[in-house]
Formats: structure tokens, sequence, C-alpha cells
């Protein structure tokens, strides 16, 4: 199948005034698994350009908050929500929290974090498992006991490692392709709900 950047879910997008056809996917993931409630607060790393946060923003309400991050700058503006520019493999997120007057925990840790690719499929898988240990280890640090983290990775061997990874230290994993990744993607999606800190 041709590659289409313009397809039917970037069409919508536009047409419903989402920063980028990405929100399908996890609009997907919230209508099968009720993910979000009102009054939540977000973190959504790897934010830009935003689409993601403009959902998770409509979902938490205007008690909720939302705070993303991303190394590409975020140029939407969004009533509750807080955008910083920050590559996270150097950043201090607690510090960084604490002085945009952020008090984690947060109810829920999104991660679309994915590496430029470079063609070279073991090299981006790789690359996008190291992204996923990154964002689980904020996720760790930072979510609310029973608190659900979302995360994208390219399909690997490491896999079922990354999966045995997650059951440590949460109740249920599910793993969902959503309909709007790009055919012939390896992307997919793990939820893992219930989250259960590591007892010091």
């Amino acid at each position: 199948m041709v590659y289409n950047p313009k397809d039917y879910y970037y069409r919508k997008a536009k047409e419903e005034n989402y920063a980028a056809r990405s929100v399908f996917k996890l609009q997907e993931i919230d209508h099968r698994l009720r993910i979000f409630r009102p009054g939540m607060k977000v973190l959504d790393l790897g934010a830009a350009p935003g689409s993601w946060s403009q959902y998770a923003s409509e979902k938490v309400g205007k008690h909720g908050r939302v705070m993303g991050i991303d190394i590409q700058p975020i140029k939407i503006t969004l009533p509750n929500a807080l955008f910083l520019t920050a590559d996270m493999r150097e950043l201090d997120l607690g510090k960084t929290m604490a002085e945009h007057g952020i008090e984690p925990p947060f109810d829920l840790v999104l991660s679309d974090m994915a590496p430029k690719t470079t063609g070279y499929r073991l090299m981006d898988q790789m690359r996008s498992l190291e992204l996923c240990e990154l964002a689980l280890e904020n996720a760790e640090r930072f979510l609310k006991p029973e608190g659900t983290y979302i995360c994208k990775i390219f399909h690997s061997e490491e896999f079922e490692k990354y999966r045995n990874r997650l059951r440590e230290n949460f109740a249920k994993i599910d793993i969902i392709k959503p309909k709007s990744v790009r055919e012939g993607s390896k992307e997919i999606f793990f939820i893992a709900r219930g989250f259960q800190p590591r007892k010091a």
C-alpha cells in the first residue's frame, strides 16, 4: 500500500482541530478501556505536536491538569496544561516540576515518544526501547498507586521482556494496535493499569 501522509485520519484531525492524527490512537485506547476521568492529573511525555495533550485536556476538564514535555516545541495552548521544551534524557523532571508548581503524583503517564527513524529496523527498535525504558522510569517515579501508564513501542524481540518488566509493578497489562496506526508500522501500545509502587 502506498504511504499517504494525508490519509483519512490526517484529514479527520484537521477537521476536528487536533494537532496530529495520532490523537485517534489515544482516543481508541480510551474508548476501549475508559482510561480518562474528570479531574485527573496527566503527564504527557513526547507530547509534540500536542494532540494527545489536547485529548487529555478535554477529558480531564477544568479541574484536571496536563503537563506535556517534548524535545520539540509544542505550539498549542490549553487552559489546563503546561508545556515544556526539554530533552527527557537530560531533564531533572522532579526539579522542573517543583520550579513550575506541579505536584506529583499523576493519575496517568502517557508516552508517545519515538526516535527519529533511520530506516534500519534493529536500530530503530532499540532506540524505541530506550525511550520506553526512560518513560517507564518516570512513570514508576511519578505515578500514584493504582495509576495508569500508556506507552508506544516498536515491536521487537525485546517486546516480551518489556511486558514482563511492566508486570512487576502493574496489576493489568493490555496491548492494543489502534486502527489508525499506519499499515506496515511496527508501533504498538502497552496500557498498564493498577500501578503498585515498589516497597522501600
